[in-house]
């Protein structure tokens, strides 16, 4: 998918400026151009401006409504295969383009945004989820839940092992970005029917209620409170790096004191932004390190 000849090919009017066309010239946040142009074409989308005002209130109160029921049926509903295989339907037949485009790239980034972090933490090893999707089909394999576990036991191994060794993490004498891809993901192709036109922001909140129904409240839960976990991973990265300048970008923030699962939907959003932040910030580092060890060879 080629998002950024949609940007490439306006003009500017002085007297009346395109906004998105000015935030996708921007250079001040690091972005990879392809993902940014989906994104803010995701934003301007008539579909974000006139379906997420009527979805938003109406998700947040069936999940009002859902919380209640499930006081009295806590596990009467959950099924993760079912979840899943409604996200994959809708997705294949209502998400727009750039939608599934966000959505499949976040699982490669998280995957090696965490791999960054154990290859630069000496004797540390983890075993997780290998979560590489090229398809939308790809998702049906529980990969949204699947997600959220990698991050919590991420931590937990991450953790336990630096206290076994009495350690912390330090940055290494020479940073390892071979976990980082410098270019684009295997991703296949990607739906693009007359009904593909639902924005990213709104598909997120139209599965948010879905989440919390088909899945126990310990997984929602749990998937909720790993948004939060931007603030922790950015820590990891920003010592490794000897450079916290990239933690001043993120909002999602303070893990021990969770936000309401009400503001899930636009805290994923956060999420998915600083995810990509994040490893478009690890991929110009590996850029620089490679010139600077082709500069002293030379």
């Amino acid at each position: 998918m080629q998002f950024t000849s949609q940007f490439d090919s306006l003009t500017s009017d002085q007297r009346d400026p395109d906004p998105w066309l000015a935030l996708y010239l921007d250079r001040s946040i690091r972005l990879d151009d392809e993902s940014k142009a989906a994104l803010l074409l995701s934003m301007r989308s008539k579909s974000r401006q006139f379906l997420l005002p009527i979805v938003r209130p109406l998700a947040r109160l069936s999940m009002v409504v859902i919380q209640l029921v499930k006081i009295v049926l806590p596990n009467r509903f959950t099924s993760s295969r079912l979840l899943h295989w409604l996200i994959y339907w809708g997705l294949k037949y209502f998400a727009s383009p750039e939608t599934n485009f966000l959505i499949l790239r976040h699982f490669h980034i998280g995957s090696e945004v965490l791999a960054f972090v154990a290859s630069n933490v000496p004797g540390i090893s983890t075993d997780l989820y290998r979560l590489r999707p090229t398809c939308l089909e790809d998702l049906r394999d529980n990969l949204f839940l699947k997600h959220d576990i990698n991050l919590f036991n991420f931590v937990i191994q991450l953790n336990s092992q630096l206290r076994a060794h009495q350690a912390e993490i330090e940055p290494p004498a020479e940073i390892d970005f071979s976990a980082i891809t410098d270019g684009p993901f295997p991703i296949g192709k990607i739906p693009c029917r007359l009904t593909n036109v639902i924005d990213v922001q709104t598909a997120i909140e139209i599965y948010t209620p879905l989440y919390q129904l088909f899945l126990t409240d310990n997984d929602f839960w749990r998937a909720s409170n790993s948004l939060q976990l931007d603030e922790t991973v950015g820590l990891y990265v920003a010592r490794i790096l000897n450079d916290p300048g990239y933690l001043g970008l993120l909002n999602n923030k303070h893990p021990m004191v969770p936000l309401s699962t009400l503001m899930a939907g636009f805290r994923l959003m956060l999420h998915g932004l600083a995810a990509e932040t994040l490893h478009a910030t690890l991929r110009e580092q590996k850029r620089r390190s490679e010139q600077m060890r082709a500069g002293a060879k030379t």
